[in-house]
């Protein structure tokens, strides 16, 4: 029998059923009392659950009351009441007149940027509430999200959110939550942090631009293994969300903004205006070149009236500046573990693989510790794609493929550029004599010069990695010049006290995607011949 017209706790008139999922089912109903409409989160009946799994869930539910009443923010449903209907605990909200961005999302339409980045600011609003309150939403997905009037963007259903300090109500080794939005380190088993939430932003902001879930696959066994180890798959409608996109969907929640930066950098691309990391810059990129100090050196001046050109921060003198979402290559699973609906168990060794970013690299931050004996075998490069021809130069003593048309253009004792034919573009080869322990170090002290030269840098990532069994560092970065953005990428690689390659590309934002396979090209087909 319909539950519609019945009266709940002797206050809630049940009007129309609204939602259901796998917990209970939302109704609209009357507050008799105040003569308002509310929403009412009824749970299933659970005739197959013990006692002790009653309570367990009554509880949630109770606590999803709890912590949502805690968050007070205008984009964070409100909580009325927790009332008992027949022993179950029910919860009285905010009634929103509204569709989810589930339902706009629907069969795999997307959003411009600026508007995912309008709804992204609404969600990072009620996040840093929650948050500051000591709640963690832990089902952050569009089907959470109300679109309602005015603009309004309200984030919803706590119902497996986490206060400091309580339990986790879950067993051991389980997790609960919807899979494709369920950050790396929860799959882990590892406890959930801010960062946690701001993935699940992440992959909410990406399938609202490409119109799917990032690590989708066929099965929840994929999807939850793809999470945990594979590069994210590059982006094609992001425009300028990307950058963003791409940093809170790190595998480290280390490597995450925070969500004040966040914040920012959708305030950003939804106002178009500029922030402290996109300050206007009044010409293009002038001639001040990132050369490879062994120690820190102080930022050289800019001369007044050098003429703009379009080389940029690079590990040389690169052609622009950006980052890459890096197309990577799957690593071979290994499967383990157990997903059931609604719950993930994975094996710790299993899930603890990190994400590849290069091909033959792995993020082991202690890379560069491992001793050369141990290391394995350097890899042969891969065989010369169609339209490169090789280049060996022998006073850097390596051999790179370039793509037909490419020619020499700017050179040093320590580089060698190559420009594509607008000029616009370019591959950087450059060595360090002697390398360092890392050349995440040299990176920085580049980084903390360019921040001087290039008010409009803005650094995407910098972590430590591993490449050929040598260790290793990627950079991406971006800036703006007077007349376009520029994306870079910089990977380098060698052994303490030896010598360290650097493989740099730079490009026009707006052509990024046709540019950054070249990079990919050079780094496969790059060799040391002295």
């Amino acid at each position: 029998m319909s539950d519609e017209g019945r009266l709940v706790a002797g206050r809630y008139r049940l009007a129309e059923r609204i939602g259901r999922g796998g917990m209970g089912t939302v109704w609209r109903a009357e507050d008799e009392v105040l003569a308002r409409q509310v929403a009412l989160k009824q749970l299933h009946p659970r005739p197959h659950l013990s006692d002790d799994e009653l309570a367990t869930l009554y509880e949630r539910t109770r606590r999803e009351a709890r912590s949502a009443a805690r968050v007070v923010h205008p984009n964070v449903v409100v909580v009325h009441d927790v009332v008992d209907d027949d022993g179950r605990p029910c919860i009285v909200m905010e009634y929103v007149a509204a569709p989810t961005l589930a339902d706009l999302l629907d069969g795999g339409r997307t959003l411009p940027p600026e508007e995912a980045a309008r709804i992204g600011l609404g969600m990072t609003g009620a996040l840093r509430a929650a948050h500051a309150a000591g709640v963690l939403h832990r089902d952050v997905k569009p089907g959470n999200v109300l679109l309602g009037p005015g603009d309004r963007v309200v984030l919803t259903d706590f119902g497996i959110a986490l206060t400091a300090g309580s339990s986790t109500l879950t067993r051991t080794g389980q997790m609960i939550g919807s899979i494709p939005y369920m950050a790396p380190e929860r799959l882990r088993g590892l406890t959930p942090g801010p960062a946690s939430d701001l993935w699940s932003l992440g992959a909410t902001l990406y399938q609202a631009v490409e119109g799917r879930p990032p690590f989708r696959r066929e099965t929840a066994m994929e999807t939850a293994y793809a999470i945990v180890t594979d590069p994210v798959e590059p982006m094609k409608r992001a425009g300028p969300l990307e950058p963003l996109v791409q940093l809170l969907l790190a595998k480290d929640p280390a490597d995450r903004p925070s969500a004040e930066q966040t914040e920012r950098a959708l305030l950003a691309t939804w106002s178009g205006a500029a922030t402290e990391a996109t300050r206007p810059w009044s010409g293009e990129v002038p001639e001040a070149t990132r050369r490879r100090p062994t120690a820190p050196v102080p930022a050289a001046p800019v001369p007044a009236g050098a003429q703009p050109t379009a080389t940029g921060p690079g590990t040389g003198t690169g052609t622009g500046t950006g980052t890459g979402t890096g197309t990577g290559r799957r690593h071979a699973r290994r499967r383990r573990g157990i997903l059931t609906a609604g719950t993930v168990t994975l094996v710790a060794a299993a899930a603890a693989t990190a994400a590849l970013v290069l091909p033959h690299t792995h993020t082991d931050k202690h890379a560069a510790t491992t001793p050369a004996s141990t290391a394995s075998p350097a890899p042969s490069p891969s065989p010369l794609p169609q339209g490169y021809h090789l280049v060996t130069d022998k006073a850097l003593g390596v051999a790179f493929p370039v793509p037909d048309g490419w020619t020499a253009g700017t050179r040093a004792t320590d580089e060698v550029t190559y420009k594509d034919p607008s000029g616009l573009a370019g591959v950087t080869i450059g060595t360090v004599d002697p390398a360092g322990a890392n050349p995440v170090t040299h990176f920085a002290d580049i980084e903390a010069n360019t921040k001087v030269n290039y008010p409009t840098y803005r650094r995407l990532r910098m972590q430590r990695t591993a490449f050929r069994g040598q260790p290793a560092a990627i950079w991406e970065f971006t800036f703006r010049g007077r007349a376009r953005a520029f994306r870079a990428i910089d990977l380098g690689y060698g052994r303490e006290g030896g010598r360290e390659y650097d493989i740099y590309l730079s490009a026009p934002d707006a052509t990024w995607a046709d540019y950054r396979p070249v990079f990919d090209n050079v780094r496969d087909g790059f060799r040391t011949t002295g």
